[in-house]
């Protein structure tokens, strides 16, 4: 495993966190005990970032990474959000403190290592929410800040309040938005980039080839880039990974991480995962470095405009900051 500075922070992370959404039922039927398993193999290679959300599982999630951090809590820098639940935002000073208490109790720690607020509420100045995350801080309930799915002006303002040191949107292969604006906003700050959903929710692995084969309760059934009428063109995409891999001898979610590692931005992405052995190849990416001529490839082929279909439904679009 490698290791890094979070930004604006004396903390320090693994080059590649880990998702927790991923051990909901956001993509199925999930099994805690499993998960559990799963979340402590990652630390036994070298994980140490771990990713929450009060909103995974309603809550749910909180308690699976609780039950990671009673035996492992020296080992591990812990992340969690507060303000979106079921598509409702909320920015309030008031809802920030509430929030921040409910998850640390839930949580079962004295302190959130890094505190996002997970969508920003376009009804409260930024600057009122991080000014009372900023109090979280001073009083020693968390160490650090972060913002998701926030735009660039955005960034700046909460940046004025107290230092940022995450933000954290989805990128990947086929999510590369950041990378005009909010990407070089972040490296003008200094803070670290936290990508979501790196390997396109399985897309960019190979595993995914038909819709009908996914659990009827997996949202990825209503995601725009998963449907029937944009499925054949994106696996055209994918087929780019798939010859690349095989010339090196990889997995194809390997590419999609060591893309990401040639970045010269800093991005860690946090893949989620269900398996062990998955765990020791998306470490493995660490190691693997592309040809320029790949990395081309590969930027060329997942130009923004190539990708059919949005990358989430329109209603949880509708949820992230236009600044």
């Amino acid at each position: 495993m490698k290791y890094q500075k979070l930004g604006n922070s004396d903390i320090e992370i693994s080059a590649l966190g880990f998702g927790g959404n991923v051990l909901t039922d956001f993509f199925g039927s999930v099994d805690n005990d499993q998960s559990l398993k799963v979340l402590h193999h990652a630390v036994d290679l070298g994980m140490t970032f771990m990713d929450t959300s009060n909103s995974y599982g309603s809550g749910v999630n909180e308690d699976l990474f609780a039950r990671l951090a009673a035996e492992r809590r020296e080992d591990i820098v812990l992340s969690t959000k507060f303000g979106y639940f079921e598509g409702n935002v909320c920015g309030t000073p008031e809802h920030v403190i509430e929030s921040c208490e409910a998850s640390l109790k839930r949580l079962g720690v004295d302190v959130i290592d890094l505190y996002y607020q997970h969508r920003v509420d376009p009804e409260v100045p930024i600057e009122d929410t991080v000014g009372a995350m900023k109090n979280l801080v001073t009083a020693g309930k968390v160490r650090s800040l972060g913002l998701s799915e926030a735009a660039p002006e955005t960034i700046r303002r909460g940046h004025a309040v107290h230092p940022i040191s995450a933000l954290q949107t989805e990128y990947s292969l086929w999510s590369r938005f950041a990378e005009a604006e909010i990407l070089p906003t972040c490296q003008e700050l200094g803070i670290t980039y936290v990508g979501y959903s790196p390997m396109g929710r399985g897309f960019l692995t190979g595993a995914f080839t038909d819709p009908k084969t996914l659990d009827e309760s997996d949202r990825r059934r209503g995601m725009p880039r998963f449907a029937e009428e944009n499925l054949d063109h994106n696996l055209q995409l994918v087929q780019t990974v798939q010859d690349i891999a095989a010339s090196k001898g990889t997995g194809m979610g390997q590419i999609a991480l060591a893309w990401i590692f040639a970045s010269p931005f800093d991005i860690v992405p946090i893949p989620g995962t269900r398996s062990t052995k998955h765990l020791a190849d998306n470490i493995g990416a660490l190691d693997i470095k592309l040809t320029a001529d790949e990395k081309a490839l590969l930027d060329k082929t997942f130009a923004i405009e190539n990708v059919d279909g949005a990358r989430q439904p329109e209603h949880v679009l509708s949820t992230v900051d236009k600044g």
